[in-house]
């Protein structure tokens, strides 16, 4: 058994796990509970205590996990199994527990009642030096693309601190964990938005997913760019009430330019605007394709597209769009 009271573990002994193709010896110990340390910098822990930008102390990692549903169903299984099935992953030196702080807290609270039973707890430690990158590659490899268990807030916190500490590219992180590089791009971003526009409310997530997602509203955003301050104050105060509402409303009020710019300058709510583009047909399917149409037909390069074309082509294209005016004429006189 080794000092514990030093903070450091006996050499490994043949153990080791693989780490993006390092190789990294580990070694098996029960380790008293109280001597560990909750890792601050671990996504779930990140996302629940330090929302403020503060630097948590271990009393509050403690007292905030504990009142998480899933840390009081973790207690209730390590109770029942007589101690984890999953040992907790620990560095050695400062004993912070890099993987598996859910289940310390969970693995503490039984402590608080029978301190002698739950005194000790099984762990996998790796050396003091093990470098940062793979810490978090190894917690990427186990919450993103093993079992994904991290709410998308806790795996977008995890891949920007990779992208903003570690440089590591959003290809490179979306190679490392089977993820589109679309995807990461957009947790990335959306994680960035939060930060920038200092939202630290985690469970208002969705909206601003919602609000990033969207090509619509990104269209939107390039043409109205106080918007963003807008929607983000709208959220915060609850004027937007649900994220759904950016989801299905938003881009409804963006097909409007006229309710769009009354609604970016702060003029009219989301409700109302959503309400006054639904008026002007921006909802309706048709409405839609003859806008689309228009837009086309509309472009400038129309002409070189014509230009461009064979002979044949053209001379059909140039009937089809007569057929199209003689049919736009015969709908005017009818319902015009």
């Amino acid at each position: 058994m080794p000092d514990i009271n030093k903070g450091s573990v006996s050499p490994p002994s043949g153990e080791s796990i693989t780490i993006l193709g390092v190789k990294v010896p580990t070694t098996t110990q029960f380790l008293k509970q109280s001597k560990l340390r909750f890792y601050a910098d671990n996504p779930r822990v990140y996302s629940v205590v330090r929302a403020n930008g503060k630097v948590p102390t271990q009393d509050e990692i403690q007292q905030q996990l504990s009142e998480l549903d899933h840390v009081r169903e973790l207690r209730d299984d390590i109770r029942r199994n007589g101690g984890l099935l999953e040992p907790l992953i620990v560095r050695d030196g400062t004993l912070d527990v890099l993987e598996g702080n859910s289940r310390l807290a969970a693995y503490r609270q039984l402590a608080a009642k029978e301190p002698i039973k739950w005194a000790e707890v099984k762990c996998t430690v790796l050396p003091a030096d093990v470098e940062e990158s793979l810490i978090f590659a190894l917690l990427g490899q186990f919450h993103i693309k093993g079992k994904k268990d991290w709410a998308p807030y806790e795996q977008a916190g995890f891949l920007y601190r990779r992208f903003k500490t570690h440089n590591v590219t959003a290809s490179k992180l979306a190679s490392e964990l089977g993820l589109s590089a679309k995807k990461v791009g957009h947790l990335i971003d959306t994680y960035d938005f939060m930060v920038k526009h200092d939202e630290v409310d985690i469970n208002k997530w969705s909206y601003y997913d919602e609000y990033l997602k969207s090509n619509k509203i990104k269209k939107a955003r390039n043409q109205h760019p106080g918007m963003d301050d807008l929607v983000v104050e709208s959220i915060k105060s609850g004027d937007i009430e649900r994220a759904m509402d950016l989801r299905d409303q938003l881009p409804v009020v963006c097909a409007s330019p006229v309710v769009l710019k009354k609604f970016a300058e702060g003029k009219i709510t989301l409700g109302d605007a959503h309400e006054r583009a639904v008026d002007s047909g921006a909802d309706s399917v048709p409405y839609k394709r003859a806008t689309a149409f228009r837009k086309w037909i509309t472009e400038p390069e129309i002409d070189t597209i014509l230009a461009s074309c064979p002979g044949r082509v053209r001379d059909k294209l140039l009937y089809e769009l007569r057929k199209i005016a003689l049919r736009i004429a015969a709908l005017e006189k009818k319902h015009g």
